[in-house]
């Protein structure tokens, strides 16, 4: 056996083990053939492409075929309340503090992440002319801006968004990495039209607070609103394609929790310190022990629901497991 094709058998274990058995022989051997003579490693397309491939076919031994098309629509929704918020802040950002108050701005703008809302801002019309491989350029672009800012904020001194701010927005955007290449142009128009919602929301709301107000009793309203809006969504779209069979609204919200709890981090925290000492706001360690808690607990319920559906034993497949196309 040569080292290519060990190579290829290690990238293979990403397959169930019956279907290494029926199938491992014939999938190596036709890497093999298409391999050239002198290769010593699989291409990263033919890794990438095996990956998929046994997760595809684990999801299916799960009986769990519609997760990857649930995790897309997932995506979808995600996308569209990240440029949400995104078109709300950066109208408020235009509300910079006045020069003789003597505070600290970035330029005409309240702080640097600025520059981040209008990096996901810019996504929104991506998706719907050039869906794909741009959109994601673009989307890893205003994922990057987001991290940076509290770094770059202070390593130049300038102000910027509070975390419990930037933290849903990060998570709302990785799991936007998610959205399909190929949706219809209505479908597709949705971004667009709810950041011009968040600018429309942002618009309205200027002149009724200044400067750091904005990122405070604002945020702590808006962003609970947001995201019992956006598992309301999600639950609606859950039921209304259960009643067909369809298990995307499912696996979609369950993708979902995990923006969801950040979005909400202050009224959990809230519930925390209430509970412990009728504490009238949450106290910072309690936000950061429940966004961390959140983090870590939300992306674990994904596997642990596939494990439960397993246990449950799989349904007749409505969507073809390779495209997820729905019949």
């Amino acid at each position: 056996m040569t080292e290519l094709a060990r190579r290829y058998r290690r990238l293979l274990r990403a397959y169930p083990a019956d279907y290494r058995r029926e199938r491992g022989e014939e999938i190596v051997g036709t890497y093999l053939d298409l391999a050239g003579p002198e290769r010593r490693w699989p291409s990263l397309a033919e890794a990438v492409d095996l990956l998929r491939g046994g997760l595809r076919q684990r999801l299916r031994a799960a009986g769990a075929t519609d997760l990857l098309p649930g995790v897309r629509l997932a995506g979808l929704l995600a996308l569209a309340t990240a440029v949400f918020l995104a078109g709300f802040w950066a109208t408020a950002e235009q509300n910079a503090p006045r020069p003789e108050w003597g505070m600290a701005s970035f330029g005409p703008f309240v702080s640097i992440g600025v520059i981040a809302w209008f990096a996901w801002l810019l996504c929104a019309p991506l998706l719907f002319v050039a869906p794909g491989r741009i959109t994601r350029v673009a989307l890893t672009v205003a994922l990057l801006a987001t991290t940076a800012a509290p770094v770059v904020g202070g390593l130049l001194g300038t102000p910027r968004p509070p975390l419990y701010v930037l933290a849903p927005q990060v998570a709302l955007g990785v799991l936007a990495l998610a959205v399909g290449d190929r949706l219809p142009r209505p479908v597709r128009a949705l971004p667009s039209m709810a950041a011009l919602a968040g600018v429309g929301t942002g618009l309205a709301l200027v002149g009724q607070g200044n400067y750091w107000g904005w990122y405070g009793w604002t945020a702590e309203q808006l962003l609970p609103i947001t995201g019992t809006v956006l598992l309301v969504v999600a639950v609606l779209l859950a039921i209304g394609l259960g009643i067909r069979r369809d298990e995307r609204g499912g696996w979609a919200t369950v993708a979902l929790l995990t923006p969801i709890g950040l979005l909400n981090a202050h009224l959990l925290a809230g519930a925390v310190d209430g509970l412990a000492s009728g504490a009238p706001r949450p106290t910072y360690p309690t936000m950061v022990a429940t966004a961390i808690a959140v983090a870590l607990i939300g992306p674990a319920l994904l596997p642990a629901a596939v494990a439960l559906r397993r246990r449950v034993g799989p349904r007749p497949a409505t969507s073809c497991p390779t495209c997820g196309t729905h019949r």
